[in-house]
Order: structure tokens, then sequence, then C-alpha cells
């Protein structure tokens, strides 16, 4: 039957006996696919693909094992994650002693001198207690620490980073950030938002051979989770440099295409205040540079985090009375960025945590929609963790984005309750499934480092909603079906 089928049509590979979800919901699986090249030919019956079958053609039988697109992770900071796994693993520590005895064990292995970095710390998980420079100085007398908060709006130095930080008693908070401090107004080590800018101006830059291994360690990590595509929002947070992205674009993902060495698809997203340069970049080049490397759009910040005590709330925290979290950015400001980014046909991607902060940004894009008219522009709400009634059924207004990360539902479902209240906490908290009820488009990410890119593990959470060792699930609403999860 195949003699008269042309030579270049047949498969290198036949998926037989399998059951490959599609998720085209007029049919939603299929037993058999035929691959060429990298590259999908045909999925169907067995019987369907017969044609592509050559002499060289490799048949694999999967006795029934599911297959599943390649997941597309749609919020990581890809370099940063890849930085991140050669440093002090901090995330799912569970104790004060923990804490200090990994890091105790990298600085073992420095030089006097040289700086110690780390993440992912949770003070939820040891109970709330806030660690403190004290916790660090009789372990590194000779070397500066800095370790971000798993969320990476908070991180601590030692005194001797503080030191060469030039921060002390005097030191004035920056717009944007906070130098937390004891009653005498010492610093503590603890460094919110912008304040954190203050400690990565004297970090040693990372060496750009260093961010190239990154990428490709990242990219590999990437792809032993099911991971074929990610959205990178960049390096840059508050009190970072909007050049570090734009150095990462030409120094690494520049270099690792012109060498062949890219090994999974990225959308990248840029600092809002540099759109200009964005748009120009899109002009020149257009919007794919390739099949590998797509300009999505701009980001931006409006609020912190909820760990961090920096998410913008309508009430105050409970742990911190007459505290409602940080505004980042200007209304106005944002607003005028937005409109300029929009008008040059850039998809603009937004944080917000608190209920306030997304109800800000759902009243500002009403404006910019109907500023600049109605059109196909995808506006993207990174996390919207936390929204006040009824805000969930706006978002299906424009076709707005939820760019949200199940797994973070693991570090505040045990918290929130302590932060903001359990009322509060069980009526704003990861709506998923009011967000797709209210017509938003929902999308998984994890936000790695911040939660390790685990798609597997997040379409979990998304449908239990439970903590491990929880028998009941937190807030069993908003639970997702399989095929929702799947699909996000």
């Amino acid at each position: 039957p195949l003699a008269g089928a042309p030579r270049g049509r047949f498969a290198d590979m036949i998926l037989a006996n399998a059951t490959i979800y599609t998720a085209d919901p007029a049919r939603p699986f299929a037993a058999a696919m035929a691959v060429r090249a990298g590259r999908v030919l045909r999925v169907g019956t067995y019987d369907s693909l017969k044609e592509f079958k050559g002499r060289d053609t490799y048949e694999l039988n999967l006795s029934g094992n599911v297959v599943l697109p390649g997941f597309i992770d749609s919020h990581v900071h890809l370099i940063d994650g890849g930085l991140q796994l050669a440093r002090v693993p901090l995330r799912g520590v569970r104790s004060k002693d923990e804490f200090i005895s990994r890091v105790k064990g990298a600085v073992r292995d420095k030089h006097p001198g040289e700086w110690v970095r780390g993440g992912g710390w949770n003070n939820d998980f040891w109970g709330g207690e806030i660690p403190t420079a004290a916790w660090l100085d009789d372990i590194s007398p000779d070397n500066p620490v800095w370790l971000s908060r798993m969320d990476g709006h908070m991180g601590l130095a030692n005194s001797l980073a503080m030191k060469i930080a030039g921060i002390d008693k005097n030191t004035n908070d920056p717009v944007g950030g906070t130098i937390v401090r004891t009653t005498e107004r010492e610093p503590t080590g603890l460094l919110v938002d912008a304040a954190m800018k203050l400690v990565f101006n004297v970090i040693p830059e990372v060496s750009v051979n260093d961010r190239r291994e990154a990428l490709l360690t990242a990219s590999r990590h990437a792809l032993m989770r099911g991971v074929t595509t990610v959205v990178d929002v960049g390096s840059y947070v508050p009190g970072t440099s909007e050049e570090q992205t734009w150095q990462d674009f030409s120094d690494v993902y520049e270099w690792a295409h012109s060498m062949g060495k890219m090994m999974i698809r990225v959308c990248l997203f840029f600092p809002m205040p540099t759109w200009p340069r964005v748009s120009d970049l899109i002009h020149e080049r257009g919007r794919s540079l390739s099949g590998w490397i797509h300009l999505g759009g701009v980001k931006a910040f409006l609020d912190g985090s909820l760990g961090s005590s920096s998410a913008w709330f309508y009430e105050p925290y409970e742990d911190v009375p007459g505290d409602y979290g940080l505004q980042l950015l200007d209304m106005d400001v944002l607003l005028n960025a937005t409109l300029e980014s929009d008008k040059s046909g850039l998809q603009v991607a937004i944080h917000a945590i608190g209920d306030k902060a997304n109800d800000m940004l759902l009243d500002m894009f009403d404006k910019v929609v109907s500023l600049n008219g109605t059109k196909d522009r995808r506006f993207r709400i990174e996390h919207a963790q936390h929204l006040s009634p009824g805000a969930a059924t706006r978002f299906g207004e424009h076709g707005i984005i939820a760019s949200v990360q199940p797994d973070h539902l693991l570090d505040d479902a045990d918290s929130a309750g302590r932060k903001i209240g359990v009322e509060r906490a069980e009526r704003s908290s990861y709506l998923f499934r009011s967000l797709l009820a209210g017509g938003a488009h929902l999308a998984f990410g994890s936000d790695w480092p911040v939660s390790d890119i685990y798609p597997l593990q997040a379409i979990r959470t998304a449908m239990s909603r439970k903590l491990p060792g929880w028998e009941a699930p937190w807030i069993s609403a908003e639970r997702l079906p399989l095929d929702d999860s799947l699909k996000a």
C-alpha cells in the first residue's frame, strides 16, 4: 500500500496504542500519531497513519499510556531559575536550624569576601518567625549573604552585606520599598521590594558565561518536566535594573539562537519603562525572530506579595495593623505607559496580587479600551491572586488573561488566614473557577524559581486544592476539572 507514497512523506516515528490528549473538543483523544523532523504529521487512528509508515519508520507501542502536548509555562524567570539551581536551596526548609545549616554549608565552600546567594525560603513553613541578620552573622563573618524570599519581594542580608550596601539606621526607605527595622530603628536585615535594590547595587554582576549556562540548565530542567514553551517575564523585579532583561536578550538569547543552542520556545517580556525599545525592536525585526524566540510585550508591577505584606489591599493586614501593602507605581504613570504600549501593539502584562491592586488595574484597562478603542490586545494580569467580590466577572469583559500559578496556593493556604483573616482569604483567594466562569482566559504558570517548574503538580493542585497532609480542600468551590487544568 505504500508503493505510491512519496519518499519524503514517511514518518520518522509512529506512536501506536496510545491515549493521546489533543485538547480539541471535537476529538479530545486519539490512538496514534505520526511524527517527522520534530513535527506532528497526523493524529488519529492507527489505520489512518499507515500511509506514513516506511521501511525506516520507528514504531513505539505505548500500551495505552497517555501522551500530552508539550506544556506552556505562562510565567517564568527562566535565567534566574537556572542560576538558582546552583545557589543555596531554601525552598521547603521547615525550621530555623535547617535554614542556618544550609547557609552554613554554602559558606564553607566560599572564599572570604565571596558573596553567598540563595533563595526560596518561606517563613510560614516554620511558624511565621521572620529571619534576621542575627541568624547569619555568626556563621558568615567574612562573607556577605543575600537570600531571597520565595516570592521575590523580600530578601535577607547579613550585617556584612548591609555594611557593604551602606544600610544603617539613618538610611531612608526608598519609594516603593521598606527597610524592616527594630523599635530602635536598626535594620534587621530584611528588605522589601524597592529596598532590595540597595543590596542588588553592590552584588557583583553574574558573568555572561554563567547566565548563558543558566539558560541551558534551565531549558533542560523545563524539558525534563514536559515544558516546551515558556513566557519569560525576565529578571526585572522592583528594585532591579531594567537593563538586565535587555542584556539577557542580547548576550544570552541571541547568542543561544545564533549558536543553535535553543532547546525550548520562549516568549519574552521586557520592563514597561522600556516600551519604546521593544516597539522599535519589533518594527525592525518582526515579532518572531525565529521558531524559537517570540517578542511578547512589556511587564510592570503594581504591588508586592502576600507573604511579604506588600500586596495592596482595601483592608489592612491582620498581623500588621494599619498596613494595607505597597502601591509600587503611580496610577497616572502606569496608565500613560500602558496607553503608549497598547498603541504600539505591545501586549501588556501587569503584576497584581491584592484585591485593591487588581481592581485598580481592571479600572485602568477599562480606560485604555475607551481611549484606544476595541481590538485583540490580550491584557494580562499576572497572579490575580486575591479578588474583590465581582472582580472575577470583569476579566471576561475585555478578554483579559488571568496568568495564575496554582502552586503558589501551596505556599499561601496555611498562612493567608493569619495574614488577611480567614473570611477574607476564603472569599478572595485563587478564584480559578470563578475566573473561567467570568470569561477570563486562564493561563497557568509556575513563576519559577518562586515555585518549581512542574506542570503535572500544578494541575494536581488546581484540581485538589489540598496541601500535603490536608484532608479537605482549601476553597473547594474553586477546584478545576482535569480538562480545564490541562488546557490552562
